[in-house]
């Protein structure tokens, strides 16, 4: 669709605008941290309104971390100065979310009761399901591929059959994760609020629904295929916006019959870009109708309706059943 590559253009160069601004932090950063980009913009879907959400992910010698404290403040400083030269939004939270992390802490952690508190676990799953590099792009491969082999650990002796449930779960986790957190934090309160809230809901039901299910989508279409998935197919997966990966599955022999379904959902997800393609002001004022906050709220809906189909319809396709889509159920 037109539209959708205009859009991946439109952020695609906005990013390279910012890479521009970032001399000294690549200096910084060289051989040391990649900064990769995660949200809109790691989707390739940002608007002019788009805000910047990113993760800092380096290398460690002997358990140490190879970019210096000191230097890690300046890569910061960098990263808001030039952000804030290109007027784009402030970083959330204050800077909150502006951690190092190492590759080993992405996959140290994995599994582990932590995980979720230290914030790795959303570092590493949005490393593999939305992210483009904005400094040091081999460092950011090889996160991946040590990511990837983790989750690939019991691959050996099962290459013909291997079902890739430590991701697959780890995934649905993630999508659960984020409608808990919206959840937790719907409690009664003003009016404007509870009009960000439900803006909120909107964009979770369309972008990280797709960001989540898209790869669902792959994974289960790759078993579909081979009875496996390998390291190799992942990491196609990975290099793929999740809008790609529906283009992917329009492209495939044997899916032909799905197109319909991948079209109406790729169809609504351009009138939601289309409809939040505004600041965030005036959205809220729109979500302060109930009228029309019923109206988008039914929209998204109707896109989870047509999510929901498709994982069966590819689910059940292959017989007795997706070995993938077991996992899910049970």
């Amino acid at each position: 669709m037109n539209f959708l590559r205009t859009r991946r253009d439109k952020a695609l160069a906005r990013l390279k605008k910012l890479q521009i601004h970032l001399k000294e932090a690549h200096k910084l950063s060289k051989g040391k941290v990649c900064v990769y980009v995660t949200g809109s913009f790691g989707r390739g879907e940002a608007s002019n309104y788009s805000d910047l959400d990113l993760f800092i992910v380096g290398k460690e010698e002997k358990n140490f971390r190879v970019l210096s404290n000191l230097d890690e403040i300046l890569v910061k400083a960098e990263l808001i100065k030039a952000t804030r030269k290109l007027n784009f939004p402030e970083f959330s939270g204050d800077g909150e979310y502006l951690k190092h992390y190492t590759v080993g802490d992405l996959v140290a952690s994995l599994g582990k009761p932590d995980d979720d508190a230290t914030n790795t676990f959303t570092a590493r799953l949005l490393l593999l399901l939305e992210s483009r590099p904005l400094l040091e792009e081999q460092i950011h491969k090889q996160a991946i591929n040590s990511v990837i082999n983790a989750y690939w650990r019991d691959f050996r002796g099962h290459e013909s059959e291997f079902v890739p449930a430590f991701l697959v779960n780890d995934i649905i986790r993630l999508w659960r994760t984020f409608c808990v957190n919206y959840e937790a934090r719907t409690q009664t309160s003003s009016d404007e609020k509870r009009a960000k809230r439900k803006l909120k809901n909107y964009k979770l039901k369309h972008s990280r629904l797709i960001t989540c299910y898209s790869a669902i989508f792959y994974l289960m279409a790759t078993m579909g295929k081979k009875d496996t998935v390998t390291q190799y197919d992942a990491k196609k997966m990975v290099y793929l916006s999740p809008i790609e990966r529906l283009e992917w599955l329009l492209g495939e022999k044997g899916f032909t019959d799905f197109s319909s379904k991948i079209n109406e959902i790729l169809s609504l997800y351009q009138n939601f870009l289309t409809k939040t393609d505004q600041d965030e002001k005036t959205l809220v004022k729109l979500f302060l109708n109930d009228k029309k906050s019923r109206e988008y709220l039914r929209e998204a809906n109707k896109l989870g309706d047509h999510v929901f189909e498709l994982l069966r319809a590819i689910g059940e396709r292959q017989k007795p059943f997706n070995k993938i889509f077991r996992i899910l159920n049970v």
